[in-house]
């Protein structure tokens, strides 16, 4: 089970909900990443449980030929709230899991890197300060 938590900064006022670290669900994995260009912390989808539906991936013609809205579905990470909000998959007997590289979920040319609690502010370079209770448990 994940958590979130509030950060927040004592110089600047910046607050962020994110886990602060690599975390993980029975679903996804996340890792709160810095983005250098928003100048924000998010939580980054880096691996996701989905179907193993072996018409649409089990052979290499299927997925030549799917539409590229289907490819770009899986080439992407989804973003954390939609992934939160999905509803659980029922009568799959077989799953597996989708690695994403980190990116930034406003833009995927945006420069990242991880951010692991503690660790500065993203916008004055003050170390952030975590809630002791978590804001929310997920998955």
């Amino acid at each position: 089970m994940g958590r979130s938590y509030w950060f927040e900064c004592a110089r600047c006022g910046y607050r962020a909900k994110v886990s602060g670290r690599e975390d993980r669900g029975r679903t996804f994995f996340v890792q709160t990443v810095f983005c250098r260009d928003c100048r924000e912390l998010y939580d980054a989808v880096t691996r996701l449980k989905v179907a193993d539906d072996p018409v649409r991936f089990g052979n290499f013609a299927a997925w030549r030929w799917a539409t590229p809205d289907l490819r770009r579905t899986f080439s992407a990470p989804p973003a954390f709230q939609a992934v939160l909000s999905r509803l659980p998959q029922r009568g799959v007997k077989r799953f597996r899991w989708l690695p994403f590289k980190l990116q930034c979920p406003v833009s995927a040319i945006h420069q990242v890197r991880s951010w692991n609690d503690p660790d500065k502010c993203p916008r004055c370079s003050v170390f952030l300060e975590k809630s002791a209770l978590p804001y929310r448990l997920w998955d």
